[in-house]
């Protein structure tokens, strides 16, 4: 690309919403230079609207946008995270990778449409259905990469190390419907050599460990071994679940974060995934550490996971992000605002992340400029934002979007997190280029997929719309037909 001058009439700049500003972008898409109270030059771009930047979306599991609702029916005396994973397993065992393309390239478009323009897949779905290694290990991720590559959003893939169903020695295998997930030490790190020799500009990779039950403490060392040097991110769930708190008591003598925090050397690279049931000592020794913490309050409250002790997160200086997890909400709104609302539940209170008493009275402001700041490192990056030097996305509100008509510039950002109930973008750039318009797709939106440029018809909205309503109806359709194959059986 050439380099781009755009004006917008508002921008987020240093945590606050700035006059008139011109923002120059370099060939290379990222920002040379963001400049408040500047006239808009000739042959600016003008943009119609106040300018945000985009957030990271730390933790997503694309295949489980074909989930999202079908999940929200309970026949027997309780249902809860566990359960659910036995049913989402289901689905898992049923997607190749044409169908995850689908799925994942409808998910990100949805993505950029919720204010998401980085999204960090934590992507544990490898093999084939019936457990055997694909001829090309990297046949799922190539998937997600296309997909990423047909929408134009940024992505930051983490192959996972999973290795056994649980905690106890009869635990020690992965279960049957676990067996697209087999992953070792080398094999995690050749596929992230494998995305990372890709050589996208849109594209890198750092790894993952699914949780502290799910791989042995002697693998989860051997790989963090290995990482010395590497500078990419490391993911891992951790202490999502009281269970899972229990178990790891149980089998180790400590809790989940306490475990790691004695066992592991943790720094800035490290991403604790949910950390819904941490102590106030564990969030003193994470954010001592340098790691990050990712939250994930629409899937938190779906799955019944409980609510994190927000007010003292935030009150630390750990770096915090938000992720959309299993796709019940694909919306930074969405996310933000329950990340107050669950607070507000709990406490009967209001504005609890607000911080008069430091001067942010705004929670709007206070989550968004610390999701924004987190997601940074939870996505490999050392700068984001608007600001020099950081990738030149941005997202355009709609000022006259439900919920935002007729409100200040100064009360935008909390009109957008609390009043709206749609998402209120009518532009999405990334990497200075804009990939959506008006909910659509842009025609100079991307270029650089795998095997070539992107053919801007075969994914505009309608088509992707279609492949992904073919790629869901013959996933119902294996479903009906493993059922009724389950019932002549009996």
């Amino acid at each position: 690309m050439t380099a781009l001058t755009l004006w917008a009439p508002q921008a987020w700049v240093g945590g606050r919403w700035r006059d008139a500003v011109l923002m120059v972008a370099g060939a290379d898409g990222h920002w040379i230079s963001i400049t408040p109270d500047s006239a808009a030059p000739a042959g600016a771009t003008l943009i119609g609207g106040p300018a945000l930047p985009g957030l990271v979306n730390a933790h997503s599991h694309a295949f489980q946008r074909a989930f999202a609702g079908l999940a929200e029916r309970r026949r027997a005396e309780q249902d809860d995270f566990w359960s659910w994973r036995d049913r989402m397993y289901g689905v898992a065992l049923r997607i190749d990778a044409d169908t995850l393309r689908a799925v994942a390239t409808q998910l990100y478009t949805e993505l950029l449409a919720g204010g998401y323009t980085q999204v960090c897949e934590f992507h544990y779905l490898h093999h084939d259905t019936d457990g055997s290694a694909y001829a090309d290990p990297l046949s799922m991720s190539h998937a997600l990469v296309q997909a990423a590559a047909d929408t134009g959003i940024g992505l930051t893939l983490l192959p996972v190390l999973y290795e056994r169903a649980g905690f106890a020695p009869s635990q020690s295998q992965l279960r049957p419907d676990q067996r697209r997930f087999a992953t070792t030490v080398n094999s995690v790190l050749a596929m992230r050599d494998g995305i990372r020799a890709l050589g996208l500009p849109l594209v890198s990779a750092g790894v993952a460990i699914h949780s502290l039950r799910a791989a042995a403490a002697a693998s989860i060392k051997a790989l963090v071994q290995r990482l010395d040097g590497d500078a990419g991110p490391v993911h891992i769930h951790i202490a999502e679940q009281t269970g899972e708190v229990d178990d790891c008591l149980l089998a180790t003598g400590a809790r989940p974060i306490e475990w790691l925090m004695r066992e592991l050397p943790l720094d800035r690279r490290w991403q604790l995934v949910h950390a819904t049931h941490a102590l106030p000592a564990e969030i003193d020794a994470v954010a001592a550490s340098g790691a990050g913490v990712v939250l994930c309050p629409s899937t938190e409250a779906n799955l019944g996971d409980g609510l994190c002790d927000l007010p003292r997160w935030l009150a630390s200086s750990t770096p915090l992000s938000i992720g959309s997890d299993s796709q019940m909400s694909r919306s930074v709104a969405e996310e933000l605002r329950w990340l107050d609302y669950g607070q507000r539940l709990a406490l009967r209170q209001r504005n609890v992340a607000a911080r008069p008493d430091i001067g942010i009275d705004a929670t709007a402001a206070r989550l968004f400029g610390r999701t924004l700041a987190g997601g940074a490192a939870a996505a490999g990056f050392e700068r984001w934002g608007f600001m020099p030097g950081a990738r030149a996305d941005l997202l355009v509100v709609d000022a006259n979007a439900p919920g935002l008509l007729g409100l200040p510039t100064s009360h935008t950002l909390d009109g957008l997190v609390f009043a709206t109930d749609a998402p209120a973008f009518s532009e999405v750039w990334v990497a200075g280029r804009r990939v959506l318009a008006a909910g659509a797709a842009a025609h100079d939106a991307v270029s650089g997929a795998v095997g070539g440029a992107v053919n801007d018809a075969a994914t505009s909205p309608s088509a992707r719309s279609a492949a992904f309503v073919a790629a869901m109806q013959r996933l119902h359709a294996d479903a009906a037909a493993g059922a009724d194959g389950a019932a002549r059986a009996r």
